[in-house]
């Protein structure tokens, strides 16, 4: 697809809204335009640019609800939550940046305001965890109360529940599943307002999401189908790993592994001390860290690491970002994953080389699908490619669940 923008750091950020127009999350118009307006502008350009297309849209859905016409309403603020999302992307980081905040706010009201107004059969909730509570919402077909198979979507790394709904909830309940999204440490609200970092036990953060989602009236305990994305493509596993026998099928878009294969191999250090790692010298990732946050660094690879990696892992310095990933390990816990199994691999996306290394690991049923440039799929997470996935994912579903 045509770059929206010769800044490679915004072109894929606005991209990210790009993925979502096909299910009423952003307009290609309003993308293109918020680029424009950006110009040659930096982070403070971008999210003012995004924020205030955000904010009209907003307003325009609040007098068309007054107005009595819920259709144009509810388009309207579903599109102004992803522009709030999207204004915020680059201002990423420990301490919270206070335009990030009250974009996220907005961004929640939005959200919440179509719901309300009946977008998606929409309707928010709230699980117990730990002391605290996740924020999750439900869609389903109509407003029967009827129980049906329901995914249970787990988040990425830089994702949130209002994302998720747009990346498979219209493609579910379409096709009259439920669709069920919820914040875990680390994602959204829990990580933005909360500052609860992200986690490699997520074993222990699906439990309780279990315990509340089997009983939900218009939940179908038996046929409850754990889908992650991005990240969530490790951390779904992960929890299969421990709560197969409660699950109906696992998705994991795309499949992974260990992530310390993806953290440790990069690293610039020798074969000996890669092996090692974290046991070594700390200096050694010194002088890494002090380029990334030089005026010269790659503005992506500085964000990805340093503003958005430091900050959803709660730690302090490269070093410890690193180590902390490489506790993300699935390879132990990937032979209690019983349930049918579907991996995805697409062509362009490295994360997801991995997945047929899970495929082999897995002792249930199993099979994995390639998405390529060809069909339009071949990104991360088949971004702008999403109903070439939902298609193949969900023709494979309904022969699992049956």
């Amino acid at each position: 697809m045509p770059m929206l923008s010769d800044n490679p750091m915004w072109d894929e950020m606005a991209m990210r809204a790009v993925a979502l127009t096909n299910y009423g999350g952003a307009e290609l118009g309003e993308c293109m335009a918020a680029v424009k307006a950006t110009g040659d502008g930096g982070p403070d350009q971008w999210h003012d640019a995004w924020n205030s297309m955000a904010q009209r849209l907003d307003d325009r859905g609040r007098v068309s609800a007054v107005e009595g016409d819920p259709v144009s309403a509810t388009d309207s603020l579903l599109r102004a939550s992803t522009y709030y999302r999207i204004s915020y992307c680059p201002l990423f980081g420990s301490p919270v940046d206070e335009r990030l905040r009250i974009s996220f706010e907005a961004e929640e009201k939005a959200f919440a305001s179509a719901a309300d107004l009946g977008a998606g059969n929409l309707r928010g909730f709230e699980i117990p965890f730990e002391g605290t509570s996740l924020p999750g919402y439900l869609a389903a077909p109509d407003r029967s109360g009827e129980p049906r198979p329901t995914i249970l979507q787990v988040n990425g790394f830089d994702s949130n529940v209002h994302e998720m709904y747009f990346s498979n909830g219209p493609a579910a309940t379409g096709r009259g599943y439920n669709w069920i999204g919820v914040d875990g440490p680390g994602q959204g609200r829990n990580l933005i307002r909360d500052g609860l970092p992200l986690r490699p036990d997520w074993e222990n953060v699906l439990g309780p999401i279990l315990d509340h989602v089997e009983g939900l009236d218009e939940v179908d305990s038996r046929k409850i189908v754990l889908t992650g994305w991005s990240l969530g493509g490790f951390l779904a596993p992960r929890a299969a790993g421990i709560h197969s026998g409660r699950l109906a099928a696992l998705i994991a878009d795309p499949g992974q592994w260990d992530q310390r294969d993806n953290v440790v191999g990069n690293l610039p250090l020798s074969d000996e001390e890669k092996r090692r790692f974290p046991d070594i010298d700390r200096s050694k990732i010194d002088q890494m860290e002090e380029q990334l946050r030089s005026e010269d660094a790659d503005p992506m690879l500085r964000w990805r690491l340093i503003d958005r990696g430091l900050w959803a892992t709660g730690t302090d310095s490269l070093f410890d970002f690193f180590a902390r990933m490489s506790e993300f390990e699935l390879s132990s816990v990937a032979g209690g994953i019983s349930c049918p199994t579907l991996l995805t691999m697409a062509e362009n996306d490295l994360i997801s080389a991995a997945a047929p290394r899970l495929l082999e690991a897995i002792p249930g049923p199993g099979e994995l699908i390639r998405f390529t440039d060809a069909e339009g799929a071949g990104g991360h997470c088949e971004g702008v490619g999403r109903r070439v996935y939902h298609d193949r994912v969900f023709d494979w579903l309904a022969q699992a669940l049956a």
